[in-house]
């Protein structure tokens, strides 16, 4: 215990001294710079009261306290633009200080010293500090605020953050003296202004967190806190707080740890949100081993698209992920997914999709492979043709996600859409419970916000058919030329001549038609044509051909070219809205499968 407070006092010194304290330093000074003489002191205890009770209190609910992704950076920001902006405007200024000013001088014994206002003034600069906790909070963290212990380092932490700090702000006070005595004070309250909204603009660009990765890569010698945080004493005394060994172990010369394996994340950051992880991750339940991947077909994005076993990958946290690739509700995840692996698989995630096909089609390998190409997949991706995985785990669901740790045991499944936060959290807890230092969250790209209420999913084969006001019939019968003059909502209606099997149904007829009357944003239909042989079906919404401006992105000039098997976006509006929807379809086409949403 007496080693840790010890490395407490002095990280906390050491955080103060980096570089990651510079976005503080141009407030810490002004501030300190006027009122009385001990508004120094009231600066540095109020930054460090905040700071302390936000990482220790807060971090343990709010997620992620990573840079980019921190609500209290956010503030942070808004904190240095109110200080810029109040120290260009001596008016505002004025206003702004005498409640501050009647604040500190009240009471009987009081002479106006300062104190009080610097204690506010010093509450709202913590948020700005609190990015810079070291790693030794983050520890602190993971394991209760309530523990002796736990607040016993918190204050040696912040102990030695606020010596340094008073001492850099009674310097800048002895500064402004001087400048104030030169007749420059004005001129040097308006340059650190500036200095302070560029500061919030850097923040908000990311340019700290990048200056901040150069100093630790290229200026090894600054990072005045590493050799303490990496040190086998102090890594040993975490270890029995935490309960897991951090990847601690300095690699390549680097005195960075190897646990800072996130190049483009500010380690100080990282660390504190690596420890609120680890108590995530304590809460995850283990639901039992996870089944090896049985009776695979082709793989893709592997070396040399070899077989890749759950036992290779024993160490590494895996996200196995049931998908087909005509499935909407699939297809929908995909950007989460493709986020996911650029932002963790080299942190030590490894997503691997299992393509369990729903229909024929999709058991074919060219098929698969230009569905990974179309999707831009980077991860690896197996074949599960004869359903062996997906009867392993015992699933029943497109999407269908199991997270797997690194000792090879499932602890989190999600089924279906959404919960997106939920999984990203469960897989950056894993992550830090394996020992990685995990960055910052992914950022999915071309997300399609599916509609809150929209027509049920239908087939036009019999086995799963579903609001078609006649048939669908087995084998090939004519539905007649005309079609209804109005449909009921979730209506289906057939027209012309079908060859219709268990799965899908075949145009057979130049007037074959289907007409629905849905209630979504979009509308999909998997089409397939013989041979890939390029065919044509005709679009219309409410009587008309559909306008560009409506149209899904499979329609040009009201028509579909159908040359693969696959998903077609029919139908693309701005909100949830009900219409008349009139597809004609060439002979040859077959047709699987409507969803909306």
């Amino acid at each position: 215990m007496i080693v840790l407070l010890v490395f407490a006092i002095l990280a906390g010194a050491g955080t103060a001294l980096s570089p990651c304290v510079l976005p503080v330093l141009p407030a810490l000074l002004s501030a300190g710079g006027v009122g009385g003489r001990r508004r120094p002191l009231g600066i540095v205890i109020g930054l460090s009261v905040t700071f302390t009770v936000t990482i220790v209190g807060l971090a343990k609910v709010v997620d992620g306290v990573g840079l980019g992704e921190d609500p209290l950076r956010d503030v942070a920001i808004v904190v240095l633009l109110v200080f810029g902006v109040v120290l260009l405007a001596p008016g505002l200024s004025a206003r702004l200080e005498a409640p501050l000013s009647r604040l500190a001088r009240f009471g009987p014994h009081t002479r106006g010293d300062g104190f009080a206002s610097g204690l506010l003034v010093g509450g709202a600069l913590g948020f700005v500090y609190t990015p810079c906790a070291s790693p030794i909070l983050a520890a602190v963290i993971s394991v209760s605020a309530a523990s002796g212990k736990t607040i016993a380092i918190a204050i040696a932490y912040a102990a030695g953050s606020a010596a340094v700090l008073l001492a850099l702000s009674l310097g800048g006070r002895r500064l402004f003296d001087r400048v104030r005595r030169a007749g420059r004070g004005p001129l040097l309250q308006r340059g650190l202004a500036v200095i302070m909204i560029l500061t919030a603009v850097a923040i908000l660009t990311n340019l700290d967190v990048n200056f901040d990765q150069f100093v630790a890569e290229k200026i090894p010698d600054v990072n005045l806190t590493a050799a303490l945080e990496c040190s086998s004493t102090v890594t040993g005394r975490l270890h029995e707080i935490t309960g897991h060994k951090a990847k601690f172990t300095p690699a390549n010369g680097s005195t960075a740890c190897e646990g800072s394996q996130v190049n483009n994340v500010h380690p100080a950051a990282a660390n504190a949100s690596q420890a609120t992880l680890l108590a995530d991750a304590q809460a995850l339940p283990v639901l039992g081993p996870a089944p090896e991947f049985k009776e695979t077909q082709d793989w893709f994005n592997t070396p040399g698209n070899r077989p890749l076993t759950l036992a290779q990958l024993r160490g590494r946290v895996v996200l196995v992920d049931f998908w087909t690739y005509t499935c909407i509700n699939c297809i929908r995840t995909l950007p989460y997914l493709k986020a996911w692996n650029a932002a963790y698989a080299k942190d030590g995630l490894t997503i691997v999709g299992v393509e369990a096909p729903e229909f024929q089609f999709e058991h074919k390998t060219a098929n698969v492979r230009n569905a990974i190409e179309q999707f831009g997949l980077h991860y690896p991706v197996v074949q599960d043709n004869n359903m062996g995985t997906w009867n392993a785990y015992g699933n029943e669901y497109w999407p269908a996600d199991y997270l797997i740790d690194d000792k090879g045991q499932v602890r989190y499944t999600a089924f279906g859409e959404g919960d997106y936060d939920k999984t990203e959290t469960a897989i950056r807890s894993l992550l830090a419970e394996a020992g990685y230092q995990v960055g910052t969250k992914g950022h999915p790209t071309d997300v399609v916000v599916p509609s809150e209420v929209a027509t049920p999913e239908t087939y036009t084969g019999t086995e799963r058919a579903q609001g078609w006001i006649s048939g669908p019939f087995s084998g090939t019968h004519d539905y007649g030329s005309s079609v209804p003059a109005s449909l009921a909502l979730n209506d289906f209606a057939y027209s012309g001549t079908w060859k219709i099997g268990g799965q899908a149904a075949e145009a057979v007829s130049a007037n074959a038609g289907i007409d629905l009357e849905f209630d979504a944003k979009n509308a999909y239909l998997v089409l397939s044509s013989p041979g890939e042989r390029p065919l044509h079906v005709q679009v219309m919404l409410d009587g008309r051909q559909i306008p560009a401006a409506e149209a899904g992105s499979d329609v040009h000039d009201g028509v579909v070219t159908v040359r693969r098997e696959r998903l077609y976006h029919l139908v693309s509006l701005p909100s949830d809205q009900q219409h008349r929807l009139s597809v004609r379809f060439a002979p040859g086409v077959t047709a699987y499968d409507f969803t909306f949403g």
